[in-house]
């Protein structure tokens, strides 16, 4: 028997996955933001216009990481 079917049995395979989700959803979040500062510093470098994306996005990426912790499932805890 491999880990995954372990983890699987055991219930936590949609804890791995909603973990796994949120991580790129992170990657992706500091990747993107990354490259607005860039083009911002290099377009603008007086108007500070990336905070407002950061912000934005930063929010809906703080409801994924509740998501991810299992805060919005029944029990309220992790599941």
């Amino acid at each position: 028997m491999t880990g995954d079917q372990r983890d699987n049995e055991a219930g936590h395979g949609p804890a791995r996955r909603r973990l796994r989700g949120f991580g790129l959803h992170l990657v992706g979040y500091f990747v993107v933001m990354a490259g607005l500062v860039a083009v911002n510093l290099a377009a603008a470098p007086g108007t500070p216009w990336f905070i407002w994306p950061m912000v934005g996005w930063g929010g809906i990426l703080a409801f994924h990481a509740a998501y991810a912790m299992g805060l919005f499932s029944e029990g309220g805890g992790p599941s």
